[in-house]
């Protein structure tokens, strides 16, 4: 999965914002008699337009395996592959008359402005037309798909993050399962350089580094972003506290600019240079694409996945971790709306379908009998993410119309904290929240 950093999907949000109602380019989904649900040949012969972000060779073929099921099933629907596609030109294509009949997002940053300005269809009418039973999804995919009510999107594969450990790094050592367990560890597992410099990190406290941002880790505490009517609840619950004071305290261990130094020599996290790769780094947070990753680019690494360490007050959130992942939909002024819509609901919910993406791209499938096929290829290292996922306990970002904006408040609040920045952690976070509530007023919400 590719991933959108958090300001270009702001930039993608802003536009949204300023996106109206758009020119209608054809029926509203449902609005025909003919419904997905009856027999295939009852739709008509059309040729659909599918966007997505998928760029790589590997990933487009995936699709296009996935849909040659589909195509089995409705011969008479041809479905056109555009690659590469981001949030803004899926918007942009609303607004100007000129969608595609269907389109997918990397991000589920974007759902609740997607949902309240309608720049994607409600799915709900026919979901219930369709009898697509919900419950074959977890919960927490059920829950970032939607946003008030309205279910714009259906989920299209995930990510799960966990725990990586470097088994020679380890020296025996079994992955840690709570914070104070890795707070140990890491120290243990750190080896520096004769002047005191860092040569192998144990684990990389900064929320600079690659997967290590506020939403991931939130999942260890079990946090609140927001409360019932969408006002910031960073400030008020304790769990943000506890994350930060732990994290300050390995920091503080490290020293921050010890810990810089180190960081910044590190190579990119997406390339052969990656630390982990390299020995540097024995523990990280990562998600399940990295198995794949490391079977292409580092064979040789011996290592284990495991879920995140925990709150240690909170030992029952074990097992359980961090999700987001990718959604697909009908925008507004699809032409073949309802051929749109058996597509969407074929990638979705057909096991074969999911379980040829998952085992070509990587990522965790979304239904319970994708979860469970005997065709799903795993081991000992992806099944960590299939548990993950499948944990009850599982958290994500609730939607929300400002979430990247309300993650990037956080994210820059956390640097400022680990350098020292910040003196008093409590009137800190309430700042955060008066941020956050300021750009809710300004949004409407």
């Amino acid at each position: 999965m590719r991933f959108v950093p958090l300001a270009a999907a702001g930039l993608a949000v802003l536009a949204l914002a300023a996106c109206t109602a758009g020119k209608e380019a054809g029926p509203s989904l449902g609005s025909q008699p003919k419904a997905s649900n009856t027999a295939p040949a009852a739709l008509p012969a059309a040729t659909i337009e599918l966007w997505h972000g998928f760029s790589a060779d590997s990933e487009v073929k995936a699709f296009t395996d996935a849909i040659a099921g589909f195509n089995q099933k409705y011969p008479q629907i041809k479905v056109k592959l555009v690659k590469g596609v981001q949030d803004e030109q899926i918007t942009q294509a609303v607004r100007g008359g000129h969608p595609p009949d269907v389109a997918s997002s990397f991000t589920t940053d974007s759902v609740a402005t997607w949902c309240k300005s309608g720049v994607f269809q409600d799915l709900t009418p026919v979901i219930k037309q369709d009898g697509i039973d919900l419950s074959i999804f977890p919960k927490v995919v059920t829950d970032y798909t939607q946003f008030e009510g309205k279910r714009c999107v259906m989920p299209l594969l995930t990510d799960a993050y966990g725990l990586y450990y470097n088994k020679a790094l380890m020296k025996g050592n079994q992955p840690p399962k709570t914070l104070s367990e890795l707070t140990k560890l890491a120290k243990e597992l750190t080896v520096r350089n004769p002047d005191g410099t860092i040569k192998v990190a144990g684990f990389i406290p900064s929320g600079q580094y690659y997967e290590n941002t506020a939403g991931h880790w939130s999942a260890m505490v079990g946090a609140k972003w927001t409360n019932s009517d969408g006002t910031s609840a960073i400030g008020s619950d304790p769990a943000w506290k506890t994350l930060l004071t732990w994290q300050k305290d390995l920091i503080d261990w490290y020293g921050y600019a010890n810990l810089e130094k180190f960081r910044k020599s590190l190579g990119e996290e997406f390339s052969a240079k990656n630390p982990f790769y390299e020995n540097k780094v024995a523990m990280a947070i990562d998600g399940e694409w990295r198995v794949a990753m490391l079977a292409n680019e580092a064979p040789k690494i011996d290592y284990g996945t495991a879920p995140m360490p925990v709150a240690d007050d909170k030992p029952d959130l074990y097992g359980s971790g961090f999700t987001a992942g990718t959604v697909i939909g009908v925008p507004k002024g699809a032409k073949n709306p309802e051929a749109a819509w058996a597509l969407v609901k074929y990638l979705t919910t057909d096991t074969k379908a999911l379980v040829t993406l998952s085992n070509a791209i990587r990522n965790v499938p979304t239904t319970t009998g994708s979860l469970q096929s005997p065709d799903l290829k795993k081991d000992e290292h992806f099944q960590t993410f299939l548990d993950v996922f499948a944990n009850p306990q599982t958290s994500t970002i609730p939607a929300h119309v400002n979430s990247p904006f309300n993650q990037e408040a956080l994210q820059g609040f956390i640097t400022s904290w680990e350098k020292g920045s910040v003196k008093d952690l409590d009137s800190g976070l309430k700042g955060v929240d008066k941020l956050i509530n300021d750009k809710l007023k300004l949004s409407g919400g």
